[in-house]
């Protein structure tokens, strides 16, 4: 159920959506001031999407779009789900009536943080909560997802689901969540040219 024509930018009918997927530079977040900049971006972006496509109803960002490729797991920039981050992430979508899918470094008190991917609604709501299952190992340091494939029900009630990168060469991921009657799955991903095997 997407849109179509003009670039899916029109909606074909009453029943369809507009995601939009929004390919953002990733900094190098190391310090609480760097993570601070790098949330403003996403925001500013998010207020951009809306401005720019009026029909847009979902827009996704890659993974690590705040903390960038630093794998750093300093405590001071882990996020957790009352935090600053996503508290700014809620009004970006609140304010510019869009909703928003958003990567996290969550903080883990079992030890190594969580991949965690959250979406939030037109509302500012939190409606999806998801933490990467498969992390790239041996290249990503984070604990492996503890709370399955959720779905939740998107934009024009449809059924949802997300998975992040490394999930997606797992055909389960997808065939697990289609049992709750998945319409669609957005797969964030960051790629470069280590990821020219899959």
């Amino acid at each position: 159920m997407s849109g179509s024509g003009l670039g899916g930018l029109n909606k074909s009918s009453p029943d369809s959506i507009v995601i939009g997927l929004c390919q953002s530079q990733l900094f190098d977040v190391r310090t609480p001031e760097q993570l601070k900049h790098a949330v403003d971006h996403v925001c500013n972006l998010v207020g951009k999407a809306r401005r720019s496509y009026a029909l847009m109803d979902f827009i996704v960002f890659p993974e690590y779009c705040i903390h960038g490729l630093s794998m750093s797991m300093d405590d001071g920039i882990m996020c957790t789900l009352e935090g600053p981050e996503v508290q700014a992430f809620k009004q970006a979508c609140k304010s510019n009536t869009i909703w928003g899918c958003f990567s996290i470094m969550e903080r883990n008190e079992l030890g190594m943080p969580w991949n965690t991917g959250i979406v939030i609604n037109a509302e500012g709501e939190l409606v999806n909560y998801y933490r990467k299952m498969h992390p790239w190992i041996p290249v990503e340091p984070w604990y492996p997802g503890n709370r399955g494939i959720p779905t939740f029900t998107g934009p024009n009630g449809i059924t949802m689901a997300h998975i992040i990168c490394h999930d997606g060469q797992f055909p389960e991921m997808v065939s697990n969540a289609t049992i709750n009657n998945l319409a669609t799955i957005s797969f964030r991903a960051f790629a470069d040219a280590v990821d020219d095997h899959l």
